[in-house]
């Protein structure tokens, strides 16, 4: 990503419940202080907000002093939580997630808070995940989510995230996506946090079996497609992430897979829009946005192609 589009800082508000989980916290908090203390400026504005308080107790009893949520603007907002995320809800928090969602700022939540996006009514037609603890009571009361048991996910406008150390290798991927991969990793190696872990988990023995090659370009690739489903990279991008040249990724792709780079992106999307037509009640319409297609008149002709059939037609 271009740094020059992070001339100002990158606003962050961590929105704080009562008993908010304090290793998810730390996790985020300190990569961000690291990199502006690396970087020497503040490439993050990091403000801890509260709705109707301005002191909120952590897990083991710390408190951390916090603006209201209303008083200024952000780019991401992220709500954190501890405990039984249920018993938080109330319409004032509810409503601030509501408006945070309907202006330009990227809302998501962390531990328990995905469960009070949930709530909001944030999460309909997005992939998500949740701390495991929380993960059942949330099938049960909203059939309907795309759960998905992962360390995070970024979903167009939502970003989700499972909690405990998993912060840790989110904002190593946000600070890659922002400041570049050498950048994301010198902080990374500032807290010896030298094995993150990509979205999906500790997966990356069963991504080599997957896809049957073990060459680093095309696994960092395939991670890369697999963290953007509804948001696409285009080829320069994904040739970027892979540190070689366009002609370069598609030769590879085409030795070791017999497929062009974006054929096999474009399939990574068909295969999850099929899932998602066998296992959901999203509309053709919804499932296009949720895979990345421009539009479900394109996605219906892209799926067709691939599977012989059109996705009405697969759904019955």
């Amino acid at each position: 990503m271009d740094n020059k589009l992070f001339d100002k800082p990158f606003r962050i508000g961590l929105l704080l419940t009562e008993g908010f989980a304090l290793m998810s916290y730390a996790s985020l908090i300190e990569p961000l202080r690291a990199a502006n203390l690396l970087a020497g400026r503040e490439l993050y504005k990091i403000t801890d907000i509260a709705v109707q308080s301005s002191r909120v107790r952590s897990s083991s009893g710390a408190i951390i002093p916090t603006n209201d949520a209303t008083s200024d603007t952000f780019d991401l907002v992220l709500i954190i939580t501890g405990g039984d995320p249920q018993k938080l809800e109330n319409s004032t928090l509810l409503d601030t997630l509501r408006r945070l969602s309907r202006s330009k700022t990227i809302v998501g939540g962390v531990s328990g808070g995905p469960y009070i996006l949930a709530a909001a009514g944030l999460m309909h037609g997005y992939r998500m995940t949740v701390h495991w603890e929380h993960a059942p009571s949330m099938q049960e009361r909203w059939p309907e989510l795309l759960l998905e048991r992962s360390l995070y996910i970024l979903d167009r406008k939502r970003i989700t995230c499972a909690g405990g150390t998993a912060p840790m290798d989110l904002m190593h991927y946000l600070i890659s996506e922002h400041h570049g991969h050498d950048f994301a990793r010198t902080v990374s190696d500032w807290f010896m946090h030298t094995d993150f872990r990509p979205a999906a988990g500790p997966q990356r023995a069963g991504l080599v079996e997957r896809i049957g090659v073990t060459d680093r370009v095309i696994l960092d690739t395939i991670e890369a497609m697999e963290n953007h489903i509804s948001d696409p990279l285009d080829l320069l991008e994904l040739s970027r992430i892979a540190g070689v040249s366009s002609r370069q990724l598609n030769r590879l792709y085409q030795l070791k897979l017999n497929i062009t780079t974006m054929g096999y992106y474009r399939n990574i999307r068909l295969e999850m829009a099929q899932n998602l037509l066998r296992n959901s009640s999203l509309s053709v319409t919804e499932i296009s946005l949720a895979t990345g297609f421009s539009g479900s008149a394109h996605f219906s002709s892209c799926y067709s192609q691939k599977y012989g059939a059109s996705p009405s037609s697969h759904r019955r």
